[in-house]
């Protein structure tokens, strides 16, 4: 099973060392056409204006549009969950308009008020291990997304259909259950599409 990640901006080699700590092998994803490769997606953190640029630049937004749209799932980290995104809070354009979720930049502050904590992860037994990084938060969810996790009545991470988001960095851990929660998505959807 291979899972890419998108390999404009961010922690790319975390990433994939997580991803491969779940026997699949990780793929740096540096060309659109690179998505035929590959069977989930992750969009790394980064900076969300940054990296919405450099998709358009490089012709990700249709290519990973389709992708998802094929019910390969795509992970959104920090400011993948805001590329991914429908709406932005504040006006900001948003990216790939995919999950029926609006955030807000930066919503836990700036680099300095950065922290971690363990979060209780609805589908994962034990709490797992969260780093926070300017990291934002969702604002509202539509209907079809499920929360997956609050902290002190925020929402940081959720899913819809083969989407899944997280505001902090779990690839800045030893904990890599969050991406074994993402392979098993992957698995699942590569075994329902054959």
């Amino acid at each position: 099973m291979k899972i890419g990640v998108l390999a404009l901006q961010g922690a790319v080699t975390e990433h994939i060392v997580s991803i491969e700590k779940t026997g699949a092998q990780g793929l740096p994803i540096k060309r659109a056409e690179q998505l035929e490769e590959i069977e989930g997606l992750i969009i790394p953190g980064g900076e969300s204006t940054t990296i919405g640029k450099l998709m358009r630049k490089y012709g990700f937004i249709e290519a990973i549009r389709d992708f998802a749209g094929q019910g390969k799932p795509v992970f959104g980290t920090c400011a993948g969950m805001i590329v991914l995104a429908k709406r932005i809070d504040g006006g900001e354009p948003a990216h790939l308009e995919l999950m029926d979720i609006t955030v807000a930049r930066n919503a836990f502050g700036r680099q300095r008020e950065s922290f971690e904590c363990d979060l209780e992860v609805k589908g994962i037994s034990e709490p797992v291990r969260a780093v926070f990084i300017r990291a934002p938060l969702i604002k509202e969810v539509g209907p079809d997304v499920d929360v997956l996790t609050v902290y002190k009545d925020e929402i940081v991470t959720a899913r819809q259909g083969n989407l899944l988001v997280s505001s902090f960095h779990p690839e800045l851990t030893d904990d890599y259950r969050l991406h074994q929660y993402f392979a098993d998505m992957v698995e699942y959807s590569a075994a329902a599409n054959q």
